[in-house]
């Protein structure tokens, strides 16, 4: 069978703003499609992947005419909802009688599940879960001509009823997993980070492991109160995709494991096997501040690893603890010197409009940034993501938009009761300008300076700093546009 999976168009200037893009917008290699059509291609199927971050509407729709597939798989989060739909209705209108089974899947599916049905007529199921095993099934069953009762993990339309099958156990032998299609990217000099964030292109993105063990109210996980933790993929398993990621081409990788150190002898075994090999690549990764030590990001230093993330999130112990990080301000402190102190540089985000959080606090949280002096701070909105503790009991902390386009980081989508969406918006501004505008920070960026590419970062960080100051509006809604 012949099966089309899209990510419908967007735009950058609809999530940020128009005036700060350029520093921020970045162009992930979509690792979960990747991981579905893999699968979907070892099934002896046909896969045709079309990504809305390059390609018009209309491009997408000219290219399913002209491939003619017998499935769609749609990928959605909240703030594509809308696009999702929009793809659909066009795909079966388009196609009349010879329309394709059109299915959906990602974030936003997962957690709405039979709610995206009712949205929309035109879509005819919903992954409910990991796809992998899933999109196989259903093919096979379609194939065949067999309805899709016994599948496990889909919502489906049968004739006028909407049927919810039993949930799919997560996966865990992960190692049997086929690696994500990289080859239907195209040119994969398109997908590239935000400026200053990587060394070296082609950049892919590797996840070494599934899961996580933390309990975070703004987190979403599949499946999560069936979760069995943190899945792990084996080294060799994950040393193999590594030389498969360089053999075609590609001279960095970042991990997106939510931390690649929770098993610390794990992460250090990867270190020494990259080091070992010798292997020509530069990396990113994340940890969680607790799970780190100087030995371990030392190691990753010797094996290639250039930058680090550490979720700061706040400089206020109850703002931590009112989000279930799980960690002290001290263990960021500590954890953030021992990564500088390795040569590793530190990405530091953080989070206005947590429950209880107060303008005050906000403003406590931009000093801890200033103070732990990190080589990027970002500042995000605390979005409440359908599918996590705070989306489903919203009642208990605060007020969120009922626009699935504020879902991004960036619009203030939730507002606790302790703060306003203007305050929100003003806290962020104020944070960017203070964090970046310190004289100390900046003689540190043009010292570091090194090449033609480090110059064309540092422009657009300073363009976006000029709009922060001549802005006072920048992060509020309906800016973005313009």
């Amino acid at each position: 069978m012949k099966c089309a999976l899209i990510i419908p168009a967007w735009a950058p200037e609809e999530i940020f703003s128009s005036k700060v893009a350029g520093s921020q917008i970045n162009y992930w290699q979509p690792i979960g499609t990747l991981y579905v059509a893999a699968s979907i291609q070892k099934a002896g199927h046909e896969v045709k992947f079309l990504n809305g971050a390059f390609l018009t509407h209309a491009e997408i729709m000219k290219e399913v005419s002209l491939f003619t597939p017998e499935i769609v798989g749609i990928y959605s989060t909240a703030f594509g909802w809308k696009k999702a739909l929009h793809t659909a209705a066009d795909i079966r209108t388009a196609s009349g009688k010879t329309s394709p089974f059109i299915i959906t899947g990602g974030p936003y599916p997962i957690a709405m599940q039979e709610r995206c049905l009712q949205d929309s007529p035109h879509l005819d199921a919903v992954v409910t879960g990991e796809g992998e095993i899933t999109m196989v099934e259903i093919m096979k069953k379609l194939s065949r001509g067999q309805g899709l009762d016994g599948v496990e993990g889909i919502v489906f339309r049968k004739d006028s009823e909407i049927i919810k099958n039993p949930p799919r156990p997560l996966i865990t032998e992960v190692d049997s997993i086929p690696f994500p299609a990289r080859e239907l990217l195209g040119k994969a000099g398109d997908y590239i980070p935000p400026p200053a964030t990587y060394r070296r292109k082609p950049v892919a993105v590797m996840i070494t492991s599934r899961g996580c063990s933390r309990r975070c109210i703004y987190c979403f996980q599949i499946d999560r109160q069936r979760s069995l933790g943190i899945r792990y993929r084996s080294v060799e398993n994950v040393m193999e995709e590594i030389e498969l990621c360089i053999r075609q081409g590609y001279r960095e990788i970042k991990f997106l494991d939510d931390t690649l150190a929770a098993d610390y002898d794990r992460a250090m075994r990867i270190a020494g096997e990259i080091s070992a090999r010798k292997l020509d690549f530069t990396w990113f990764a994340s940890a969680c501040v607790n799970q780190v030590d100087r030995p371990l990001l030392q190691a990753f230093r010797k094996a290639g690893c250039w930058a680090i993330l550490f979720g700061a999130e706040s400089g206020v112990q109850k703002d931590l603890n009112a989000v279930r990080k799980g960690i002290t301000l001290d263990q960021t402190r500590k954890a953030v010197r021992a990564a500088k102190d390795a040569g590793l540089t530190v990405y530091t985000p953080f989070l206005f409009g947590i429950p209880g959080q107060t303008f005050e606090d906000g403003l406590r949280t931009i000093e801890f940034a200033c103070e732990l002096d990190p080589d990027i701070a970002n500042f995000h909105a605390l979005t409440p993501f359908p599918g996590t503790e705070l989306y489903d009991n919203i009642e208990k902390y605060g007020t969120m938009s009922g626009d699935l386009a504020d879902y991004t980081y960036q619009g203030a989508a939730f507002v606790p009761f302790t703060m306003t969406r203007e305050e929100i918006a003003e806290l962020r501004q104020i944070a960017f300008r203070r964090f970046y505008s310190r004289p100390s920070f900046i003689l540190k960026k043009i010292r570091a300076l090194r090449n033609f590419n480090d110059l064309k970062a540092y422009a657009k960080g300073a363009r976006s700093l000029f709009w922060m100051w001549v802005k006072n509006d920048l992060f509020r809604r309906g800016e973005r546009p313009g």
